[in-house]
């Protein structure tokens, strides 16, 4: 999963699209200006590239949100707590109604999935902070279980991020290579527990891995680890979607070698599809470097596959749903209410 660098598409962007390897795009910020050049740029995306590509953003809510003009303002999932308290309002529908109208509108732009919930902890990582839903591992799974029971009311899949938690090291993996050297049984009973309570429910069908290193299970960062990939998220947990690397242009992938030998690394651990963003010429190299007989098995296609939208509806017709109208109200009144009299 490569980028792209602006609003339209490049001439050597779209010769990179039609490469064999490329099977799927993020957009970013820098990708949008308003919802009629997305809706182009995102039809001309699926009309140059040789696979059936997946098309996929990060839209968590709060500060991390790609789009935002003409686009409902999603709170951070960590204010959902204190909006429930503040305004009222029912815990399950609320947080399942939030997490409809993300992926609905997101979906109306023929954009098939949102790397999103985030499942860390809110602990002591500034990164993470107000992106975790909450403290307590307990909240998290309540909350974070809503959400991705809205994003599937709308036909997006759920992808759980940073397996196996990022919350409780401090460096920020996009500057820095972070070592959390709790014991494995601290990890595994409280960070961990999340997203394997969340898969016993059946409600994740991809996980991203964390740039982390946890020297009590493994010197490898959890995504460049087979033990952390193959036989504790797989075979201990029993996940069986879609494992995602993490950016390998990122600060804390960068000890696993040249761009290339990270993807390679990536790729053996057990991960189905690698990311490689704001890295233009690492993305050519990538493509161009991988082993000609390196291909994604039967397996890791199907999975991939299996994240494709299955919703076929635009922004307007989106709009004038009473579900569309009753959650943006809701947002709506809230935002008046932070506003000083």
């Amino acid at each position: 999963m490569i980028d792209v660098s602006g609003y339209e598409l490049t001439p050597e962007e779209i010769d990179i699209l039609d490469h064999p390897l490329v099977g799927g795009i993020i957009l970013f910020t820098r990708n949008y200006h308003d919802q009629k050049q997305l809706e182009d740029l995102v039809k001309h995306i699926r009309e140059v590239t040789r696979n059936d590509i997946l098309l996929a953003t990060d839209h968590e809510g709060g500060r991390v949100q790609r789009f935002r003009k003409d686009f409902s303002n999603i709170p951070a999932m960590g204010e959902i707590s204190q909006l429930l308290k503040r305004h009222q309002l029912d815990t399950d529908s609320f947080t399942r109604s939030l997490g409809w109208l993300m992926a609905a509108e997101l979906q109306a732009f023929n954009i098939d999935i949102s790397f999103a919930p985030v499942l860390d902890i809110n602990g002591i990582s500034e990164v993470i902070g107000d992106r975790s839903f909450h403290q307590s591992p307990v909240q998290i799974i309540k909350l974070a279980s809503q959400f991705i029971l809205g994003m599937k009311d709308a036909g997006m899949s759920a992808t759980g991020k940073h397996f196996p938690g990022h919350g409780n090291v401090l460096e920020d993996s996009h500057v820095a290579i972070p070592i959390d050297r709790r014991n494995k049984q601290q990890i595994f009973e409280l960070d961990m527990a999340i997203f394997t309570e969340i898969n016993k429910q059946g409600l994740l069908d991809a996980v991203m891995p964390a740039h982390v290193i946890y020297p009590d299970v493994d010197d490898l960062p959890a995504g460049f680890s087979r033990k952390w990939i193959q036989q504790i998220l797989r075979t201990d947990v029993g996940f069986d979607g879609v494992v995602f690397s993490d950016d390998l242009s990122m600060e804390g992938a960068v000890q696993m070698g040249d761009i290339v030998e990270r993807a390679e690394l990536a790729i053996s651990a057990g991960c189905d599809m690698v990311l490689v963003c704001n890295d233009p010429s690492g993305a050519i190299k990538v493509i161009d470097g991988l082993p000609s007989d390196i291909a994604m098995d039967d397996l890791s296609v199907e999975r991939v596959s299996g994240l494709k939208s299955s919703s076929h509806f635009d922004f307007q017709t989106l709009q004038k749903s009473q579900q569309y109208q009753d959650i943006t109200y809701t947002l709506n009144s809230i935002n008046e209410s932070r506003e000083p009299v």
